[in-house]
């Protein structure tokens, strides 16, 4: 009897050890912060077992907009991003595609989607500031022609409205997160009636237009940049708390288990 009672103390007591260690080893992080890090609305089944990829796909972003906003603006007398090619191809698409399928794995839909969106979008744009492609070649005036011109500010409205749609659903994380889609969407516009200004021979316009379309984009990396800091400060656990204009608690969440879903649908 004292033999079974031993046993079943022990086995107890090793329980009760797993459980506290697990519990030491998971650390579990409230809702609010899970949106920070992931951008996304925090679920039952959620867990971290993998490091955060979000703030590698921003770097890549980021570093991509920037140089890409300050080119169009003519910072320092640049002109072309032909020797700064390497961000349409390198720096921003192949962090962004890494973590997409890193949030991909992970469960985190929204996360992957706007990785996904903005990697295929700096490869598709890359292309045409590679002059060896000859992408102008068929048309009389090269890439100065109207034809030309009017193609990509259709593409630019097409993409507008991609992120505008990214943008309402924005409203359902954070200030800043809703802020970049915000203005990218409006600089997309706007960039694409510099296009069109082109097409129309109003040249002065046109550069008026990209000047404000690349401002538009500086403002995109900088609020960027600063949700990069965020996550990272939130990943390496920083007793600084930086606001991000929490929305989330604007919207009634339902959590829903797999098949209360499929029986609702």
């Amino acid at each position: 009897m004292a033999t079974v009672w031993t046993e079943s103390h022990d086995a107890v007591e090793e329980k009760a050890m797993l459980s506290h260690i697990k519990s030491a080893g998971a650390i579990s992080i409230s809702p609010e912060l899970f949106e920070k890090l992931y951008l996304t609305p925090k679920t039952p089944e959620s867990g971290q077992r993998f490091a955060n990829p979000t703030a590698m796909g921003f770097v890549g972003f980021v570093i991509s907009t920037f140089t890409f906003s300050m080119v169009l603006m003519g910072w320092g007398g640049a002109e072309g991003t032909t020797p700064v090619v390497g961000i349409f191809f390198f720096t921003g698409p192949v962090l962004l595609i890494l973590t997409t399928i890193f949030e991909f794995i992970l469960g985190n839909f929204f996360s992957m989607m706007v990785c996904s969106l903005f990697s295929v979008f700096w490869l598709s744009f890359g292309f045409l500031q590679l002059p060896t492609l000859g992408l102008a070649t068929p048309y009389a005036g090269g890439s100065a022609d109207p034809h030309y011109n009017a193609v990509i500010g259709l593409y630019l409205i097409v993409w507008g409205f991609a992120l505008g749609t990214f943008f309402v659903f924005t409203l359902m994380t954070n200030c800043i997160f809703a802020g970049i889609f915000f203005f990218v969407t409006t600089g997309c516009w706007t960039l694409a009636g510099a296009y069109f200004r082109v097409a129309a021979g109003d040249y002065a316009m046109a550069g008026k237009l990209q000047t404000a379309g690349a401002a538009m984009l500086f403002i995109v990396a900088m609020l960027g940049w600063y949700m990069t800091f965020v996550i990272m400060a939130a990943e390496l656990r920083m007793s600084v708390k930086f606001p991000v204009g929490d929305l989330s608690h604007f919207w009634k969440k339902k959590e829903l288990t797999l098949a209360e879903a499929e029986n609702e649908v």
